[in-house]
């Protein structure tokens, strides 16, 4: 019998994934890929429909194309976690650190995940340090900072979601997203950063039963040269956090 026609398992919460060769890690990053051209249209549409740019709407309009944003913009941000995931390529190494703004970096997450915010009717919060301008690798460090956020938002009901940065010293600076959401369970929080966990438990699942954007966040802030933890007791929220070496960039 082919492997195609072998009989898979249904509804068996005990049962081995099976084994994925190249070929099909291949396809499912083409597919990744190919479907973030599309997402990326839905949300430039989206948000200028929102902002008025092709004509008036109304509240409830507006309040419509945000979760149509929102939708779009998890989707992206999972298929470019997939792809980032399959491709198991860390190139942060090659690059040099460049001059950034921190508030202009927590301003765009900011920007980004705003139409949850007042979807779920929450109270967000941002906090940079002085100085404001950075070295570092603002591109993957503000995918780390939506990703937590978009997490953070998703599983809290009533609340706050707070973005932070908090200066250790004149080049080191703690990064953290704090939520008031239901927290994890202990048992759960030893396999948190895997990817495609078997049958995950816990008070919520992450992201998504995937586990990608936490895979990918811990992989991101390792190639920065940190490590991502975690502190959250059920029901007291949790708290992703993570020290960088962000030396003052200095006037320009």
């Amino acid at each position: 019998m082919s492997t195609l026609a072998q009989p898979l398992p249904l509804d068996r919460d005990d049962a081995p994934p099976p084994p994925v060769g190249s070929e099909d890690l291949e396809w499912v990053v083409e597919m990744a890929h190919d479907l973030r051209s599309p997402l990326s249209s839905i949300l430039v549409l989206a948000e200028s429909l929102r902002d008025g740019r092709s004509g008036g709407v109304n509240d409830v309009q507006k309040r419509q194309l945000g979760l149509i944003y929102s939708a779009a913009l998890y989707l992206c941000a999972e298929a470019s976690d997939l792809t980032e995931l399959m491709r198991g390529s860390d190139r942060l190494a090659d690059r040099s650190a460049v001059s950034f703004s921190l508030s202009d970096l927590f301003d765009a997450v900011r920007g980004m995940i705003q139409p949850m915010v007042e979807e779920k009717g929450l109270e967000l919060v941002v906090r940079t340090p002085q100085p404001d301008r950075r070295l570092g690798h603002p591109r993957p460090l503000s995918r780390v900072l939506l990703n937590l956020a978009t997490n953070a938002i998703k599983f809290t009901e009533r609340g706050r979601v707070v973005i932070g940065a908090r200066a250790l010293d004149t080049t080191r600076v703690e990064l953290s997203v704090r939520d008031t959401g239901p927290g994890i369970a202990p048992d759960a929080l030893p396999g948190l950063f895997q990817a495609f966990p078997h049958g995950r438990l816990g008070l919520r699942q992450h992201f998504s039963s995937s586990g990608l954007g936490l895979a990918i966040c811990r992989k991101l802030v390792a190639a920065m040269g940190a490590e991502l933890r975690v502190d959250s007791l059920p029901k007291r929220g949790t708290r992703f956090h993570f020290e960088l070496a962000l030396p003052p960039a200095g006037e320009e």
